[in-house]
């Protein structure tokens, strides 16, 4: 099943980094900034995590919370967090029932290998927990500021 805008968000339940728990049904009357990377400490991913952290300021102003998401265990997501000082959460879907439900868990190749793993993405939801963007294939450079401006026009 793929997600379109329009669609109800699935709902999830993740771990998060701080030995915590995050629900969507706790993030209702948020906008959501959804944010699904292949795996802590690996340049593309803590590109990409270190632009969300210095945009922070941003999303907090337009009552957006920013949350991202990987197959990496809790105690990862802490490391990843101290290194890199990051000031969201990051929930950890050990399990992979929630990028499955995304539809993010895909077939990848690499040097003509294939493998599955998580697809880079973004999905905007609003406080009524309706998706209301959605970014596949994600490519780092520039994709905090597009995140921005959506949730900017949400207002």
């Amino acid at each position: 099943m793929t997600l379109e805008v329009g669609d109800k968000a699935p709902a999830f339940t993740l771990a998060t980094d701080g030995g915590g728990k995050v629900t969507s049904a706790s993030l209702k009357g948020k906008n959501v900034v959804l944010y699904f990377y292949p795996k802590d400490d690996t340049p593309g991913c803590t590109a990409q995590a270190c632009g969300f952290r210095d945009e922070q300021p941003k999303f907090k102003k337009m009552d957006a919370v920013v949350l991202g998401v990987s197959r990496d265990s809790a105690a990862s997501h802490d490391k990843f967090k101290k290194k890199y000082d990051l000031n969201f959460q990051l929930g950890a879907d050990e399990s992979g029932k929630v990028t499955e439900d995304y539809g993010v868990w895909v077939e990848k190749s690499m040097y003509g290998k294939k493998y599955m793993g998580i697809e880079r993405s973004t999905f905007l939801i609003d406080g009524k927990g309706v998706i209301r963007g959605i970014w596949r294939k994600v490519k780092v450079d520039g994709h905090v500021d597009e995140v921005l401006k959506a949730v900017k026009a949400l207002d």
